[in-house]
């Protein structure tokens, strides 16, 4: 015990030191016209305020006296808070001093008399709040009050309701007399209120009541809005209670924590001739309702009936409700230790026909039946989360009675212990719009089969799953109307499917796909998803998908959602971004990449997010923000976060960071001290902000001449490897230009028209290759379509250069059936092929085909022919095939190569 008694000791020391070493603020803040002066340990109001303050608030202070002089240099003071003071009244000329007063709170002060004069000049006072005082009224001190619509009198130990002698407070709409020594409310009471006909709530919580006179509410017999919680009402009284209301305009009344245990048909009987339209029963620890006990509240649209202990409902519990849309039920139905589960009969609910809404969250009852929820023909709303219904599989009858729920749009099933969804799990609800199945221990693969029937279903919810989830390519084929869907920690990591198994949802808005550990996925994981504004990725593994190493290299796959707004891939362990990651998304407003391990970001990876307003980068490893990088999102930005990155504050990383910082307009919390520096050593573990441009300017010459040197060094280098490697084809290709420009031609060879043609084409080959020519290329032959062959077409007499030069000119092509042998042929080397370069470069036409009989190496095409496979088309030069069945297709390109435009392209 002494223990104990030294302990409360030192934690009553510690809490007495704590109060005399609090902290008071030094002076009042003023914010649109409303001073706050609250804990500053004042005696006096202060004297240095704005004249035009509307608000003043000096509560939690010293004042022991409340002088109207102190006041008068505020004359359009309109609130005044000076609760938590030591106030022994309240001065007369208080609202002569400050007419526009219209709001007093006094609240735990010490005022102990109030008479008339007090307030009597207070016309404009409408809220007077003066709970907690110990208070004692003379004569009746609110006659001069008449504009108070809102009067507070809680626990002043006030020992009856009676404010007055005679009827005053005609505007008085609320009266709160919580927590007073009220035991009996006598006949003429509320007489004072006899006049106030805007009159309609009155509190009377928390007090020992034992006793209501007959006839004691008929003065405020408009009475609406009745409030009784904490009150200790046994049944007898309730019923009395009830029948002295009967002929008052009461629309709600609340008796939270009366100790209604059991609720008897008659004990609300008194109320039938009123209009109750709203009952609170919350808190009573009721453990039984008599069948009819509402019947008399056919008007009654709200019931709230949690927090008891009933233990069985049955179809007469609500007999009467005709009218009832909301009905709470939440803990209302509680297991005892030692106690069965609470039953819940078939068609306990089917009295309540216009019911709208049902609450029955962490509730527990033993199961849910085939008819449990016949009856509700307008409902909209069941909530059945963290209930305990022992409910383990979702099959199609499990909610067959809300079939005859045709309105029904949301069900709750979060925490209800589900393991797995049958076949046409909720077939029976067509028109549901949100289904919500998270915080639940389902472990199966989801074929579709699960959500046949949903054929209106909007949202879906199914995070949070203690299981593992493992979706199938039609998991969301029968829901195609769906929009959100929520599968946060739920999913198995491997999305590796093909095809996607969100495809068919073509009209999703919203997807969440956070704390799932994923690293497998497709490029086509959002294929078809074109309306998707919101993707949630956080808390994943998806540091490989994006790697230049990754095998097919790294996967876009935010290329098919174009209409992406949210963007979210907080912590997934990236260490790169791909250049092309985020191309398209010119309606991204909101992207956060935030706890990754990127210390590299590419110059134009930002370049498309136009519409950017909101960047999360802080937690990486970036050491520089650079204006390549960052002067697209940045121009547009309301809001940046970037701390806590190692920058490195030197003048190439820094500088442009650095006057953006000091320039903009946008949002950067914490930027002095969240942004610090991590090199160099001068500048090691300090803000950002103290980095000093002007270190800067020095280099500047410098940095011009290294830019200027570097680029014409790199300049050079590249002309040099591109002479030497690439020469010939510039060599080639200038050639053709100047004789294109220059039209340089002997007048004796003019260029020829197509239909001057003699020969298809000029065959130049071996004569070790004749026998092929011959069994190969002259079939081809026909009236139209004729080969020059020398040994066959050469002219008697004629020289044979002059053969050569004048046939080339005649023939459309000029063909090389090139061999190891032609390649060694003296003829082929030292004039045919000078001719037939020759006849390109100077006629401008790209008129040579080679078919290769033996696999060649371009250099020594080059040395022999003086050609290059790179001066030619692709379609003009052919290879023979080794196999037979190959020598018709063969055919076929070394005609298209013949009947192939000259002209060099």
């Amino acid at each position: 015990m002494e223990i104990w008694n030294t302990i409360l000791l030192l934690l009553f020391l510690c809490m007495w030191i704590l109060m005399q070493t609090q902290a008071y603020k030094n002076e009042c803040s003023v914010t649109l016209r409303k001073a706050d002066c609250s804990h500053m340990n004042l005696k006096t109001i202060p004297q240095y305020l704005p004249e035009d303050i509307r608000t003043l608030d000096v509560s939690h202070n010293r004042l022991v006296e409340l002088k109207p002089s102190s006041l008068t240099r505020y004359q359009s003071l309109e609130q005044l808070d000076v609760s938590y003071n030591s106030l022994k009244g309240v001065p007369a000329g208080l609202c002569q001093a400050v007419p526009e007063l219209w709001r007093l709170i006094l609240r735990h002060n010490e005022v102990h008399l109030l008479q008339v004069q007090d307030v009597r000049n207070c016309t404009r006072l409408t809220h007077l709040d003066l709970s907690d005082n110990r208070l004692r009224l003379n004569g009746d001190p609110f006659s001069g009050t008449e504009n108070l619509a809102w009067l507070d009198v809680s626990r002043n130990k006030l020992t009856t309701a009676c404010l007055g002698s005679r009827p005053q407070l005609p505007s008085l709409e609320t009266l709160i007399l919580t927590g007073n020594d009220i035991t009996e409310l006598k006949k003429d009471d509320f007489y004072f209120l006899s006049q106030s006909l805007s009159f309609r709530t009155l509190s009377l919580s928390s007090l020992p009541l034992k006793k209501v006179d007959h006839g004691c509410f008929k003065p405020i017999a408009q009475l609406q809005d009745l409030v009784l919680d904490g009150c200790k009402l046994n049944p007898t009284f309730m019923s009395t209670l009830c029948k002295e209301l009967t002929d008052t305009s009461l629309r709600n009344l609340s008796v939270q924590d009366t100790q209604q245990v059991v609720l008897k048909n008659s004990t609300f009987m008194g109320l039938a001739k009123t209009n109750l339209t709203i009952l609170d029963l919350s808190n009573n620890k009721m453990n039984q309702i008599s069948d009819g006990a509402f019947q008399w509240f056919p008007m009654l649209e709200y019931l709230s009936l949690e927090y008891n202990n009933l233990k069985h409902l049955t179809n007469g519990t609500f007999l009467g409700l005709k009218s009832l849309k909301k009905l709470n039920l939440q803990l209302a139905l509680v297991k005892g230790h030692a106690s069965a589960l609470p039953v819940i009969d078939d068609f306990s609910f089917q009295p309540l026909v216009q019911l709208e809404y049902l609450y029955m969250e962490r509730t527990a009852f033993r199961e849910i039946t085939e008819n449990i929820f016949d009856g509700l023909l307008c409902l909209r709303e069941l909530n059945l989360g963290w209930s305990s219904t022992g409910l383990k599989i979702i099959s199609n009858t499990t909610f067959a009675s809300l079939q005859g729920s045709p309105l029904l749009q949301t069900l709750n099933l979060t925490g209800m212990g589900i393991k797995g969804l049958g076949p046409g799990a909720f077939s029976s609800l067509g028109n549901l719009k949100t289904l919500v199945l998270s915080h639940n221990f389902i472990n199966q693969n989801l074929t579709g089969k699960e959500f046949e029937g949903l054929n209106s279903i909007k949202e879906l919810h199914l995070s949070f799953n203690q299981q593992m989830i493992t979706l199938t390519s039609t998991a969301f084929l029968h829901v195609p109307t769906l929009r959100t869907l929520m599968l946060g920690h739920a999913l198995s990591p491997n999305l590796d499917v093909e095809p996607s198994p969100f495809r068919p949802l073509v009209n999703l808005m919203m997807l969440d796909l956070s704390n799932n550990n994923i690293a497998n996925i497709r490029n086509g994981l959002l294929e078809g998803l074109h309306h998707l504004s919101v993707l949630k990725l956080q808390h994943n593994n998806l540091a490989r998908v994006w790697k230049n190493a990754n095998p097919g290299g790294p996967m876009l796959f935010l290329s098919d959602a174009q209409n992406l707004t949210v963007l979210q891939l907080d912590y997934n362990g990236l260490d790169e971004i791909p250049r092309m990651a985020f191309q398209g998304l010119s309606q991204l407003k909101y992207l956060s990449i935030s706890g990754n391990l990127l210390n590299f970001l590419h110059d134009s990876i930002f370049d498309d997010l136009r519409s950017l307003r909101v960047l999360w980068l802080q937690k990486n490893l970036l050491t520089s923000v650079r204006r390549e990088t960052f002067r697209v999102p940045l121009s547009n930005l309301t809001e940046l976060i970037m701390d806590h990155n190692p920058f490195d504050c030197t003048c190439e990383s820094m500088l442009w960071f650095h006057t953006w910082l000091n320039t903009t307009n946008t949002s950067v919390p914490d930027r002095d001290k969240s942004y610090i520096c991590n090199t160099p050593s001068m500048y090691f573990n300090r803000s950002v902000m103290d980095f000093n441009p002007e270190s800067c300017k020095d280099i500047v010459p410098f940095k011009a001449a290294y830019i200027i040197t570097s680029t014409l060094v790199l300049g050079l280098m590249a002309i040099a490897f591109l002479v030497h490697y690439q020469g010939w084809r510039i060599n080639f290709y200038w050639n053709i230009v100047v004789n294109r420009t220059l039209d340089i031609n002997d007048s004796r060879y003019r260029r020829v028209t197509e239909c001057r043609y003699v020969y298809k084409a000029y065959i130049v080959h071996a004569q070790k290759d004749k026998l092929w020519v011959e069994r190969s290329l002259l079939p081809l032959e026909d009236k139209d379509f004729k080969f020059f062959l020398e040994d066959r077409d050469a002219m008697p007499g004629c020289s044979t250069l002059e053969t050569i030069v004048d046939n080339m000119r005649m023939s459309r092509k000029v063909v090389f059936v090139v061999t190891e042998a032609l390649l060694n042929d003296p003829w082929c080397r030292k004039f045919k092929a000078h001719q037939a370069l020759h006849q390109v470069m100077e006629e401008n036409r790209d008129s040579l085909v080679l078919i290769f009989l033996e696999d060649v190496a371009d250099y020594l095409l080059t040395q022999s022919l003086l050609l290059r496979k790179g001066m030619l088309k692709r379609r003009c030069m052919v290879h023979w095939p080794l196999q037979k069945e190959r020598i018709p297709a063969f055919r076929q390109k070394l005609q298209l190569a013949l009947a192939s435009s000259n002209r060099v392209s």
